[in-house]
C-alpha cells in the first residue's frame, strides 16, 4: 500500500513537470511568434517608410526638375501677373522650320476667362545678347524658350507657357472644326514656286477650310505687308474663338484633344494641367480684345516697337489687381484697344 501511495506521488510529479514543461514550451512558442509578428511589422512599417521617402523624393525631383525648365523657359516671373495665364503661340512653317510664321500671345484673366491677344509682327527688329534681327529668325537661333524671353522683355510681361503648331497639323484643327467663316477684305492672288504657295482667294465672305485659312493667313499684300499679317491673324484668333463656343464644337473636342495631345509642341506639363482646365473652363463668352505690338516699320522694312507706347498699352490689357474687374470688355478703356 504504502508502494503504491509512493508510485501515485511520483506519477503525480511527473505530470506535473510535464505539464510545466508544456506550459513553458507554450510560452517560449507563443513568444517567438510574438517576436516574429513585431518584427514583421516593423520590417513592413520601415519598408513602408522607405517606399514613402523614395516615392517623396522621386515626386521632389520631378517636381523640382519641372521648376528648372519652367524657369529656364520663361525666365523670371513677375507676381504681378500671376492673376492671367499668358501663352505664346508659335505657328511654324512646315518648308522652313528655323522661323516662326505666327508669333501670337494669347491671355487669360484667371478670375473671369476674359482673354486678350497680342499679335507680334514676324518683321519685329530684335537686339539681345547673342542675337540681333528680325524676331521671327530667332527661333532658330534660341527656339520657343528664346522667343518667350524676347517676347516677354519687349511686352514687359510673364509668359507662362508656349504653344508650337506646324501648318499641316493647324489645317487639320481647323478642318476638325468644320471649317470658318471669315471675310476676306482683298482678292488674295499671290504665287511663289519656290515656297510652293499658291494662293488664290476672292474678296467677301468666305467658307474657308483648314488649307484656304492657312494662306488667308499667310499672305502679305502689297498695302499693309506684315501688318495687313498680324490683323487677318487677330480677326482669325476671333472667328475660332467664337467657333469653339459654338454648341456643335462639343462633339468634336476628343479629336481636338488628341490633335493638341499628339501632334502640337507645348511648354505644359502635368503639373500645369488642373490649372489650364480650370481657365479653359472659365473662358468668356465675350471676344477676345486685340492688339498689334505698337510700333513702326522702318527703312528697311523691320517692325521697330514703340516702347512708350507698349508700356502704355499693356499697362491697359493688365491693370494692377485691383483694377481687374474694371477692365472688362465693353468698357471705355477696352474699346480703345480693340480692333
Amino acid at each position: 500500500m504504502a508502494n503504491e501511495t509512493k508510485d501515485n506521488i511520483e506519477k503525480k510529479r511527473k505530470n506535473m513537470r510535464r505539464r510545466r514543461r508544456i506550459k513553458a514550451f507554450r510560452l517560449i512558442f507563443t513568444l517567438v511568434i510574438l517576436c516574429l509578428i513585431g518584427s514583421a511589422i516593423l520590417f513592413v512599417g520601415y519598408s513602408v517608410y522607405n517606399a514613402g521617402v523614395r516615392v517623396y523624393n522621386e515626386f521632389a525631383d520631378m517636381y523640382q526638375g519641372y521648376t528648372d525648365r519652367k524657369n529656364a523657359r520663361m525666365g523670371s516671373s513677375d507676381p504681378k501677373f500671376d492673376g492671367y495665364t499668358n501663352i505664346l503661340i508659335l505657328g511654324v512653317d512646315d518648308s522652313h522650320l528655323q522661323e516662326a510664321d505666327t508669333i501670337l500671345v494669347l491671355s487669360f484673366a484667371n478670375d473671369t476667362g476674359d482673354s486678350r491677344i497680342i499679335g507680334i509682327p514676324r518683321d519685329t527688329w530684335v537686339t539681345s545678347r547673342n542675337y540681333s534681327g528680325k524676331i521671327a529668325a530667332l527661333y532658330g537661333w534660341g527656339g520657343a524658350p528664346g522667343l518667350v524671353r524676347e517676347v516677354s522683355k519687349i511686352l514687359g510681361i510673364s509668359i507662362h507657357q508656349y504653344i508650337i503648331i506646324d501648318m499641316k497639323t493647324f489645317a487639320d484643327l481647323i478642318d476638325t472644326l468644320g471649317g470658318l467663316d471669315i471675310y476676306v477684305e482683298e482678292n488674295m492672288d499671290y504665287e511663289d514656286e519656290v515656297a510652293g504657295l499658291s494662293i488664290h482667294i476672292p474678296q467677301g465672305y468666305q467658307h474657308l477650310s483648314g488649307e484656304e485659312v492657312q494662306k488667308y493667313l499667310r499672305f502679305r499684300g502689297e498695302k499693309l505687308g506684315d501688318v495687313g499679317r498680324v490683323q487677318r491673324q487677330q480677326k482669325f484668333i476671333k472667328a475660332l474663338y467664337a467657333k469653339v463656343l459654338q454648341l456643335d464644337t462639343i462633339p468634336k473636342l476628343p479629336a481636338i484633344a488628341d490633335i493638341f495631345r499628339n501632334r502640337m509642341e507645348t511648354s505644359a506639363e502635368i503639373f500645369d494641367s488642373a490649372h489650364l482646365a480650370n481657365v479653359l473652363r472659365k473662358m468668356s463668352s465675350n471676344p477676345p480684345l486685340t492688339i498689334m505690338l505698337p510700333g513702326s516699320e522702318n527703312l528697311d522694312g523691320a517692325w521697330v516697337p514703340n516702347v512708350a507706347e507698349v508700356e502704355a498699352r499693356m499697362s491697359e490689357l493688365f491693370p494692377s489687381h485691383d483694377l481687374i474687374t474694371q477692365s472688362i470688355p465693353g468698357d471705355a478703356d477696352s474699346e480703345q484697344i480693340s480692333d
